[in-house]
């Protein structure tokens, strides 16, 4: 292939000869479907951390990475940020604490090994089948427990978690069933701190919950109606 290229295109030709039982021969050539290769320049150097908590942004160094690539934990697709060609991102996602996951990078095109990661649960954390941790053990909390407002109103919702943000921050995973009716930003704390306070804006009218994944937690669940 010529240098710079990255994809190829090609078939397989192949020719032979036919001899029938009246002892004549026939020439015959035939080709295979076409094929289609992409050459992957993907390249793992090392990854910044084997382990942490629920959150923590963990660098991966390399080569040849995409803003298409994502990071997964087994099988299951988490955060990515893309840098650079050389380096990306990924947020330790919110699955079971506690255990060892096989991380890999890739697209549509295909993925590469890059290594194993375990994510740690609090300290003094016992992480049941549930998700949750035992009692007394420190776990993410959000106040207010519950929230009620009206369409445009603004009210404040503060995260804590029960261990220090680590370089980059720690994101905190909030989903919600009725996205109309919520409007509110990223929830990140910051690096070195275990509390942060967003606002959270009432939008369309409607009833549904707030669910919120994070250190020492599977997911909280918040109430929500805007009136």
């Amino acid at each position: 292939m010529p240098a710079g290229r990255t994809e190829l295109a090609y078939y397989i030709q192949t020719n032979y000869q036919i001899q029938h039982a009246n002892g004549l021969t026939a020439s015959r050539e035939d080709y295979t479907p076409l094929q289609r290769s992409q050459i992957l320049s993907r390249y793992v150097l090392s990854i910044e951390s084997n382990r942490g908590p629920v959150g923590a942004l963990v660098g991966i160094l390399g080569r040849g990475f995409t803003p298409s690539d994502i990071v997964y934990f087994d099988e299951t697709p988490v955060r990515t940020v893309f840098e650079s060609a050389k380096s990306v991102g990924f947020y330790v996602p919110g699955l079971e604490a506690n255990r060892n996951y096989r991380v890999s990078i890739g697209n549509a095109s295909g993925q590469s090994p890059v290594g194993t990661f375990r994510i740690d649960g609090p300290v003094g954390s016992d992480v049941s089948s549930t998700g949750f941790s035992a009692p007394n053990a420190g776990s993410l909390s959000v106040s207010p427990s519950a929230i009620t407002l009206r369409k445009g109103e603004k009210i404040p919702l503060t995260f804590t978690s029960p261990v220090a943000a680590t370089a980059g921050g720690l994101l905190i995973d909030v989903t919600t069933d009725v996205p109309e009716s919520i409007i509110m930003q990223e929830v990140i704390i910051p690096h070195g701190t275990t509390t942060t306070t967003i606002t959270v804006e009432g939008g369309r009218p409607g009833r549904g919950s707030l669910f919120i994944k994070g250190p020492g937690v599977k997911e909280l669940v918040v109430p929500v109606t805007v009136n």
